[in-house]
């Protein structure tokens, strides 16, 4: 019997001649609209390079997840679109012109920044196609015309029910990149620096205070000086001043909770300000503020250290306070310092005019948001509520940057210099530093001049409504009317929680009153070899291309799957990649064996060990479709993997292939034709399992079979399992792996006919037929004889000397 498929080994080459069927056949498409409908609210990456294979592997997963509800008969919406917003791009642009952006004009500087934008999307494009990653690629992303102007419209929408207001308040600033971050946005890194204790002056005593502080260049900057409560060491100072160093200004002794008794003397100093703990008793107290640090980063009001950086004034104050007598020791220190998320420059908090987002009066009504959400796993839903609950300020959502969506606001000055913001109508993209502004602004500015804002939006403020453009907000109103919020899903890292996710419930509070999404999927960080996070910096980066052209994509994309348990962080694997492509092989080679069989589906008979291995597909098939259901792929793709190849192929092929060939005419017509059936049954229904995880192979081998995509059939529902069936097969195992691990402890072929009596469980009687043709030795089911040899678990053998004698 010839087999159907021809070629006699796999070749990776095949994966690209699928690439170019299924861009012509549209094999990806979504299936039938109707109820049955998920929107997968994909990720938009940063283009920042050329992906790290970490990366793919999430969009791997995501893609697995598609195709699965695709052939369970699902609408699906699988949208791959970058985020071409933000600091990432503009700093690239700033670090290879050797200038930063405002040295530049502004529409040069933007169109650099697309040209970056588009080289790295194209890289992306490439690996996303060679993946066979199945979403639907939408070119400009969040820099498109329709993303903005729905961004836009969110904003005027928001502003429009007074939920975002300007005012003049302390912001987190990044000096380096001049403009203001939100809470998320700060980073912590690990520093080496000094604790520097300096002598303060009680006004009233006349006694030295030593206070330890790691931020001498904030010493003009104090406006109190505090001490625990609870300190006995100090209690007597309350209600007296201190004259800080230096600069001689006197400010109150107090007390606060927050102080650390045990941190340098016990005593801190509160700046204006050092961080946001001094910023919220600042507030707290109702303290004055001095501002001493510029935008961009330098002293301003300190007299001989005006325009001085941080670093250099506290080197200077350093030698001054030394000069002066004043500095008591220096003690080296490890401490965390707050830095920008991008360009990871220490952050500082200084006032400045910006427009905010209310959250802070909303935080009951986002816990109840929080909890309408189903989130797998389910403990990422705690680190969410504590971020909610650990909020102190308002999101600042006004940037001093270039590249990102504008703030949409002109304001109309009237002839004493006072400025009113007019907004226009929503439904268009708006640039208003550089656009004429819209008839409707016009109208309502007759008497003064009208100037627009020329800052953009939060990155967040963007990516955060990403839920509305996947379900259909800009093109299918109704789409969206169906899928949100219950048929969206959210895949997305667990480091992103603070951000995309609080942010994108907010805004969906805020605009609906409801959450943006039903499922909430969390995956750890793809890591290196090593268990370290993949960097240019540390030069460990893995290119998630190289491993696809080498191995195949469906090898590493069998990596992707079962990498690690979602939730959980995941190593790049070689080894699980080489284990991917051999077990591409096997199935290849499964598939080609049995595709030399007939289809059969009338006149068969199915003995017992069909039944078993068709029993225990139905087992498998229930727990991938439950996995798979719930967004996991570690354990589907790990069941099937074993189902496969250590059940199927090494016992029932192995068990099968006589009767399958029945050469010596020992079963019957019927007995024969029922190993064709199971064998293709099997084998269909696994191919149909393996489709969303490995497409490539397993949409070769439908091919070659039955003709036609597999990614266009359906995975129904299995029968019920049958757990003493169950039990059944797993003696049968049981008893394979003893007689082979018998004869090669004994160096014996396996395929050696043996001169012995193999005792099994009586269970395993109507499989004596098929046992001795697989093993060529004699079975009994009665209990063993004393001289017997146990080689397993309840299986024993003894061996005759007369092969007639048994």
């Amino acid at each position: 019997m010839e087999p159907k498929l021809k070629e006699k080994s796999w070749d990776v080459k095949k994966e690209l001649e699928l690439l170019e069927i299924w861009a012509k056949e549209g094999v990806n498409g979504k299936g039938n609209y109707g109820e049955k409908i998920i929107v997968i609210d994909t990720p938009p990456p940063y283009m920042s390079g050329r992906p790290h294979i970490g990366q793919f592997a999430t969009y791997a997963q995501m893609d697995m997840i598609a195709r699965f509800h695709r052939m369970r008969g699902y609408f699906v919406v699988f949208p791959w679109y970058a985020d071409r917003n933000g600091l990432p791009v503009e700093v690239e642009v700033e670090k290879r012109l050797g200038k930063r952006m405002q040295d530049i004009p502004r529409a040069d500087f933007l169109k650099l920044c697309r040209e970056q934008l588009d080289e790295y999307e194209r890289e992306w494009v490439k690996v996303l196609r060679r993946w066979g990653i199945s979403a639907e690629y939408i070119p400009n992303g969040t820099d498109s015309v329709e993303y903005r102007t729905m961004t836009q419209s969110t904003f005027i929408e928001m502003w429009n029910k007074g939920l975002i207001y300007e005012t003049e308040r302390p912001t987190i600033w990044c000096p380096r990149c001049g403009t203001a971050l939100a809470e998320p946005e700060v980073e912590y890194r690990e520093e080496d620096t000094h604790l520097n204790y300096i002598k303060f002056k009680v006004k009233e005593t006349g006694e030295d205070l030593i206070i330890a502080t790691t931020r001498p260049e904030l010493l003009a900057a104090t406006v109190a000086v505090a001490y625990n409560p609870s300190d006995d060491r100090y209690v007597r100072l309350k209600g007296m001043h201190a004259v800080v160093p230096l600069f001689n200004q006197e400010v109150p002794i107090i007390p606060h909770q927050s102080v650390k008794v045990e941190f340098g003397t016990g005593v801190e100093m509160i700046s204006t300000f050092g961080d946001t703990r001094d910023l919220a008793i600042v507030n707290e107290l109702r303290l004055p503020t001095r501002i001493v640090v510029t935008q961009d980063g330098k002293l301003k009001g300190t007299g001989r250290y005006d325009g001085l950086s941080i670093r250099e004034a506290r080197e200077r104050i350093i030698k001054d306070l030394e000069t002066a007598g004043l500095l008591v020791k220096r003690e080296p220190l490890k401490h965390t310092v707050p830095v920008c998320w991008r360009c990871k420059t220490p952050i500082e908090i200084i006032v400045t005019r910006e427009y905010f987002v209310k959250q802070l009066e909303f935080k009951g009504e986002l816990l109840k948001v929080i909890d309408e959400m189903t989130f797998i796993p389910p403990e990422y839903k705690r680190t969410l509520i504590d971020w909610v609950n650990s909020l102190e300020f308002d999101w600042p959502i006004s940037r001093r940057r270039y590249y990102g969506t504008e703030i949409p606001i002109w304001y109309c000055v009237d002839s004493n210099g006072n400025a009113k913001p007019i907004l226009p109508n929503p439904g268009k993209y708006y640039r208003p530093w550089a656009d004429e502004p819209p008839e409707e602004v016009k109208e309502k500015c007759r008497d003064g001049k009208l100037i627009g804002d020329d800052r953009i939006l939060d990155t967040w403020f963007d990516s955060s409504i990403s839920w509305m453009y996947a379900s259909g907000y800009t093109r299918d109103k109704s789409l969206f009317k169906v899928a949100h919020p219950n048929k969206i899903i959210r895949p997305q890292g667990y480091e992103i929680i603070r951000s995309w996710l609080y942010y994108s419930v907010l805004r969906s509070l805020l605009l609906f009153g409801k959450p943006p999404f039903k499922y909430v999927r969390i995956n750890g960080m793809g890591l290196d070899e090593k268990g370290e996070a993949m960097h240019k910096s540390k030069g460990n980066v893995i290119d998630s291309l190289a491993p696809a052209e080498k191995y195949g994509a469906d090898a590493v994309r069998f990596w992707a799957a079962v990498a690690g348990r979602l939730g959980y962080d995941y190593r790049y694997s070689e080894h699980i990649v080489k284990t991917g492509r051999d077990f591409v092989t096997k199935l290849w080679n499964i598939a080609r064996f049995i595709s030399q069989f007939p289809e059969v589906n009338d006149n068969y008979e199915l003995t017992l060990l069909d039944k078993l291995i068709l029993n225990e597909l139905n087992r498998v098939t229930r727990i991938y479709i439950n996995g798979l259901s719930n967004l996991d792929t570690y354990e589907p793709a790990t069941v099937v993997y074993e189902f496969l190849w250590h059940v199927f192929a090494d016992h029932y092929i192995e068990a099968v292939k006589s009767r399958a060939y029945n050469r010596d005419g020992s079963f019957t017509v019927t007995e024969q034709r029922g190993a064709w059936f199971t064998l293709h049954r099997v084998l269909d229904y696994s191919i149909k399992m393996l489709a969303p995880i490995m497409p490539f192979v397993a949409d070769a081998i439908w091919r070659g079979i039955h003709g036609g995509s597999v990614h266009r059939e359906t995975i129904s529902d299995p029968e019920p399992y049958d757990e003493p069936m169950g039990k059944v097969l797993r003696l049968f195992m049981n008893v394979n792996s003893a007689i082979w691990g018998y004869k090669n402890k004994m160096r014996i072929s396996l395929a050696e006919k043996l001169n012995a009596v193999v005792y099994a469980q009586p269970d395993l009687e109507p499989l004596r037929k098929e046992l001795e043709a697989m093993h060529k030795v004699s079975f009994s089911f009665t209990k063993p004889p004393p001289e017997a040899v146990s080689i397993g678990e309840g299986v024993y053998i003894l061996m005759v000397k007369n092969q007639a004698s048994t």
